[in-house]
């Protein structure tokens, strides 16, 4: 950076000579800085006094020193250097004056751009402004620079206190502009959040000098993140032993089917990760179409040579896109032969589960449910029915809720909430008569009474449940086994928890036989694991042997040596590496070792298994449900409302994907619905006068309740 143009003094001047200034005692004050009075009273100078005068070789010579090594005089232009001149405004030694069809002009000396000069007829606003922000000039450029970091001011409040500690901070307006992206990806904020005067307020009191990008640039910088984060997690597979998947499909308020593809993995820091690879349009719910979408995915990332397992609901087009991917896992190489692939959600079973049971007596649960429906579906309703809980001196705070398919407990909730107010609503004038089914009509007391009891239908439901259980888990040979090699691998159960717990499901006989096969696989498969990495793995232990020869002499030497190679032998075979499975089921666990997780355990102690370590990495990694693929799909109705329903699919998985891998672990998902029982404490503590966090001026009109 060469350095800055700066007034000299009267005694003297200061010239350009290649990339450095050089001081000398020519001239009377600085030649080139053309000091002149900004006032229109002092611009009076004769303009023909100025031009009677015109600039000698040297004067030339010396006015290019005052230049950057780039900028060139033009010729033939007819430059004027008064070094008496008037003129005092600070930006003018940015300038050059010259002379053109009569009239004084002014060239910028760091670019090409130029401006009327005569002060009896042109203001100076535009020189000025000039002057102030062409990026040619190296003070600018150092501006600029310091605009993206600025120290400032900060008062911290001390911890219970009401003084204020002062300090400073650096203030960089590029983190604060990527702390925006950030925010508006991560709380699924639409792009015109930026240009609502709410926020811009919040921004300038919080951040004046921060410039608020419009929604066009934010959408596009949305973008870039996507594709930078996209490519981090890209370099992350290149590390990964193996990627299990869940996937689910979902229609949009737009009509569009999404398929949604989540990877699941565990590090090299033993931790388990979850990530949303895929969040794209599908041409149907086939099953055909939903094995070619996920395979053409996987190719893209350039994993399909480590998928493990797919894990899915029961829909029967799964099986088909099940299938279709064990044809691709067995053409690109995979554990067991790609027999275990699929894997069934255990969440959506159990929801199964339960619904049956529901079904088989369910006229009660109706009916609560059709009642709880009636009051909240009004709010007359919910206030008479908050009346009725009042006289009838109930003292509860839960509220009613209603209850949703895909969530089977809030079934549980619906009912326990309702029976706190069951004398409640019998005061009420719920919807009766002969046009309705048996199961709209109001709760009897009967129906309280077996909501609430253990019914004999109750256990109907219950061997409704046992058989829908059975269906899918009654019998070992139709679950994939690893979910028990993976109970095996947990370091706290190990094959001791596998045999109890099958013994005391199936009994003592069928439990032992199942036991056994467990036991069978979880050997067949650390075998697949051994052929796989034994030769690159396993440690030399025929040269770490401590035998008491003395080795220094004939036959000693001799018997070690040979023992030693032998050894080396043994080591690339099952009767050797099949003892580390033995010795890992064998081993007990230390006191300090009880709290720890079974991914903890495995990081601190798999150097002492290095082909189980293997096996267990991936194993522990089978997601056992599809809720990561589903839960996306809250976010997807999130970002897909009616009013962003025009984002193109493109940016939607942009979006969506984004916010799953800036979104921290630790940190739990905000829900955006209000606390009901939370706001009206609020508003009685409010009316009360007991808050000290609410202004006192709150006005609260009854009436509008």
């Amino acid at each position: 950076m060469w350095p800055l143009l700066l007034h000299g003094t009267k005694e003297r001047s200061r010239r350009w000579i290649g990339y450095e200034w050089s001081e000398g005692s020519q001239g009377t004050t600085d030649s080139y800085s053309c000091n002149m009075e900004s006032s229109q009273s002092k611009r009076s100078a004769s303009f023909s006094e100025q031009t009677s005068h015109p600039l000698s070789e040297k004067d030339m010579e010396e006015l290019q020193s005052t230049l950057p090594p780039d900028k060139k005089l033009k010729a033939r232009r007819e430059y004027i250097w008064n070094r008496k001149s008037k003129r005092k405004a600070e930006y003018w030694k940015y300038y050059l004056e010259y002379v053109e069809n009569g009239k004084l002009q002014a060239e910028c000396k760091f670019c090409p751009k130029t401006f009327a000069a005569d002060g009896n007829l042109n203001g100076s606003k535009n020189v000025k402004n000039h002057a102030e922000s062409c990026l040619g000039n190296p003070i600018n450029i150092e501006k600029e620079k310091g605009k993206e970091k600025q120290t400032k001011l900060y008062f911290d409040q001390e911890h219970e206190s009401s003084e204020l500690k002062c300090g400073s901070r650096i203030i960089n307006l590029n983190d604060v502009r990527e702390a925006l992206i950030h925010m508006i990806i991560v709380d699924e904020l639409p792009f015109k959040h930026v240009e609502k005067p709410g926020f811009r307020h919040f921004v300038q009191v919080a951040c004046p000098q921060f410039h608020i990008p419009s929604r066009v640039t934010i959408a596009r910088d949305c973008l870039k993140l996507y594709y930078s984060e996209k490519e981090k997690l890209r370099e992350m597979f290149k590390t990964c032993q193996r990627i299990f998947v869940t996937t689910d499909t979902w229609t949009s308020i737009q009509r569009i089917n999404y398929m949604c593809l989540t990877a699941h993995f565990i590090d090299n820091d033993w931790k388990l990760n979850k990530k949303i690879i895929n969040f794209c349009p599908i041409s149907s719910h086939k099953g055909e179409a939903i094995g070619k979408a996920v395979e053409a995915c996987l190719e893209y990332w350039g994993i399909d040579d480590k998928l493990f397992t797919v894990t899915v609901d029961n829909a029967s087009s799964n099986d088909v896109a099940c299938a279709h991917l064990s044809i691709m896992v067995r053409r690109t190489g995979c554990i067991n032969d790609g027999k275990n692939l699929h894997v069934r959600c255990i969440a959506h079973i159990i929801n199964l589960i339960v619904w049956d049971g529901i079904r088989e007596h369910g006229v009660c649960i109706d009916r609560v449910r059709n009642a709880v429906k009636y009051v909240k579906n009004s709010p007359a309703r919910i206030l008479r029915f908050k009346d009725l809980v009042q006289k009838a001196n109930i003292d509860s705070k839960s509220s009613l809720s209603f209850d949703v398919p895909t969530r089977w407990n809030s079934t549980y909730i619906m009912l326990e909430t309702a029976l706190k107010f069951r004398r409640v609503f019998s005061g009420l004038s719920l919807p009766d008569g002969e046009d309705l089914n048996d199961n709209e009509r109001p709760p009897e007391p009967e129906d309280w009474e077996k909501v609430e009891s253990e019914d004999l239908n109750f256990q109907a439901m219950a061997i409704a449940m046992k058989k829908k259980f059975d269906k899918y888990w009654g019998d070992v040979d139709k679950m994939n086994k690893f979910i028990y090699v993976a109970l095996l691998l947990d370091p706290h159960s190990k094959m001791v928890i596998v045999e109890l717990t099958l013994t005391d499901m199936h009994g003592p006989e069928k439990g032992t036989k199942l036991a056994n096969d467990v036991k069978e696989f979880a050997y067949s498969l650390f075998e697949e694991y051994r052929k796989m990495y034994a030769t690159s793995n396993i440690p030399d232990c025929g040269d770490n042997m401590s035998m008491d020869i003395d080795n220094s002499k004939g036959v000693g030497s001799d018997y070690v040596r040979k023992l030693k190679e032998r050894a080396k032998r043994l080591k690339g075979t099952s009767g050797y590496a099949i003892s580390e499975l033995d010795r890992y089921l064998n081993d007990q666990l230390g006191p300090e070792e009880e709290e720890q997780d079974a991914l903890t355990w495995w990081g601190k102690n798999g150097q002492r298994y290095v082909i189980l370590n293997r096996m267990a990495r991936d194993i522990l990694a089978i997601p056992l449900s599809t809720v990561a693929s589903e839960s996306a799909f809250s976010t997807g109705g999130r970002t897909l409302d009616p009013f962003r329903s025009s984002l193109t699919p493109k940016m939607v998985q942009a979006l969506l994907c984004t916010q799953d891998w800036l979104r921290a672990k630790e940190v739990p998902i905000v829900d955006v619905e209000e606390n009901l029982k939370e706001l009206e404490e609020i508003e009685k503590e409010v009316q009360r006068g007991e808050s000290n966090d609410v202004d006192d001026e709150v006005v609260f009109v009854d009436s509008l309740v």
